[in-house]
């Protein structure tokens, strides 16, 4: 059946919602009938709500069985309903939360998974094999993109077992409070993306010698797990940095030769590296969602949940993050967590950033952009219950501030904002070697420093954009796949894709984005 001839369908979540989202290619016209008598009052574009139910002024307006608004006047049923008859909830409390009360059973161990991925001697996994090169402060980047294109050119063929060649770069460094109690967030994101463990422990900065964040301040001794040609670990902490204003420098290329020559150190021992099978359990994934619709909790989202838990039962680590696309559903992440000390350090994390926005005058209202609003969001709560889905119903067994380190197996909540770029750039910090993204509107989103693969919420959207979504989740909509068909497609994928059997589309065309490091510290 093609969508031009498809009967008009709707999707309700739960039983006791008054809304559904229609699901319509292009959506509704007014005077369209359902099948069991409901007629549509407006248009409805395609994700947008429909009120299933009369609506007086102040009525509840329910999705996921949470109230996500209150209706600004009469809605009669078949009435379309947006973000501009609604008003939004205030925010939930974080005193009086339920505490670790949710104690599902667990999870049976899925076992005989493996993927071939690069060991470390730190024990971490690489899924590839990249050649890191730290950037101490902005001002060098310039300098290294035109160091990488070199290496690529002229270096890397010689070395056919490195996959890449990278510059962290980012626009920290300078001009900034680097003694400010928040610069800690900034400096360890920094020093914590150097040991990403796609980098193999090579860790190589480049410098350029006035800046206020010294090659030692981002790296002190002891900070690097230091491995010998062998991969075995060794005692030198010797940090191998390339300082720009040094005075052996004389003209442009001297800097350059310097780099390349400190780069083919480096690749020599990457080059020396193989594959291994390893469990699965060896995974650390980020998840996160960008460029979000109203299909994003229906489809892509709770797809991604089953292949958590999967993943989970599989003893890998997963992260989920974005404190304001969380912060509605508190209650249901506390309630969930393995201990209350786990349930206190997500309650801490989100007082931390209810001021921080407090501090800037804003609210989380401001999350919910106008594409979010196109494709059916209506604000920040609704956001919010489809984006929680990601993380399935494992108990939650840890906590990250932003730019901390992983060190545990399981769910694991990793506060970041809901930026795609910093959300991304604190996930590669916290030591993930997969990414997955889902996206309803579209985005061409990528990392160069860990594989991304790219989860469509509609088959519309997967359809168009056919060459950059790597998982059409809008089979779940269209009835042509379950929730747990596609979180299988995707366990199955990511080993394949860690394993280097396959590329994503964004590694297919090289697309990346920027790293952007979260400074809530002042700029001087």
């Amino acid at each position: 059946m093609t969508e031009t001839t498809r009967p008009p369908h709707r999707i309700r979540i739960h039983a006791a919602d008054n809304v559904a989202i229609v699901a319509n290619d292009g959506g509704l016209k007014a005077g369209t009938a359902f099948s069991d008598g409901l007629v549509l009052v407006d248009t409805v574009p395609q994700g947008h709500k429909v009120a299933l139910a009369d609506l007086a002024e102040g009525d509840a307006i329910v999705r996921y069985n949470v109230v996500i608004g209150y209706a600004l006047k009469a809605l009669p049923r078949g009435s379309w309903v947006h973000e501009r008859v609604m008003r939004m909830p205030t925010a939930p409390g974080l005193d009086g939360l339920p505490i670790a009360t949710v104690k599902p059973p667990a999870l049976a161990p899925l076992e005989g998974y493996t993927f071939e991925g690069y060991r470390n001697a730190d024990g971490s996994v690489g899924s590839r094999n990249i050649l890191a090169i730290t950037e101490t402060v902005q001002c060098v980047a310039g300098v290294i993109d035109f160091a990488v294109q070199r290496i690529k050119a002229e270096l890397l063929p010689k070395y056919p077992n490195v996959d890449d060649v990278v510059g962290l770069a980012h626009g920290y460094g300078c001009g900034v409070a680097i003694d400010a109690p928040d610069a800690v967030v900034p400096i360890r994101t920094l020093r914590n993306i150097s040991l990403n463990p796609n980098f193999g422990g090579e860790v190589m900065v480049v410098s350029l010698g006035c800046e206020k964040l010294q090659p030692e301040r981002l790296l002190p001794p002891g900070s690097i797990p230091i491995v010998d040609r062998r991969g075995e670990a060794a005692g030198s902490d010797e940090l191998d940095v390339v300082c720009l204003q040094d005075d052996e420098h004389v003209g442009f290329m001297s800097m350059i030769d310097s780099v390349m020559r400190q780069a083919e150190q480096h690749l020599v021992r990457l080059n020396a590296r193989r594959r291994e099978t390893v469990p699965a359990s060896e995974l650390v994934v980020g998840v996160q969602c960008g460029g979000s619709d109203a299909f994003s909790g229906v489809t892509a989202n709770p797809a991604v949940g089953f292949c958590t838990d999967l993943l989970v039962r599989a003893g890998a680590t997963v992260m989920f993050s974005e404190v304001t696309e969380v912060r509605d559903g508190i209650d249901q992440l506390t309630s969930r967590a393995a201990t209350p000390e786990v349930a206190a350090a997500m309650i801490r994390e989100m007082a931390w950033y209810d001021a921080y926005l407090e501090k800037g005058r804003v609210d989380r209202s401001a999350n919910t952009t106008p594409g979010n609003k196109k494709g059916g969001l209506s604000n920040i709560v609704e956001k919010a219950m489809g984006s929680i889905v990601k993380s399935g119903s494992a108990p939650i067994t840890g906590v990250l501030a932003p730019g901390e380190k992983v060190a545990q197996k399981g769910l694991v909540y990793a506060a970041t904002p809901a930026s795609d770029f910093i959300c991304g750039t604190l996930q590669l910090a916290a030591g993930i070697n997969l990414h997955v993204f889902t996206t309803g509107r579209g985005t061409p989103y990528g990392l160069a420093e860990v594989p991304v693969i790219k989860v469509a919420t509609r088959s519309d959207l997967a359809r168009r954009w056919h060459d950059l979504m790597d998982v059409n989740a809008g089979r779940i909509a269209d009835g042509e796949a379950s929730i747990e068909d596609i979180g299988w497609e995707m366990f199955h994928l990511m080993l394949d894709v860690a394993s280097g059997r396959k590329k994503t589309w964004a590694e297919h065309w090289k697309l990346h984005n920027a790293l952007v490091l979260f400074n809530p510290a002042p700029v001087t």
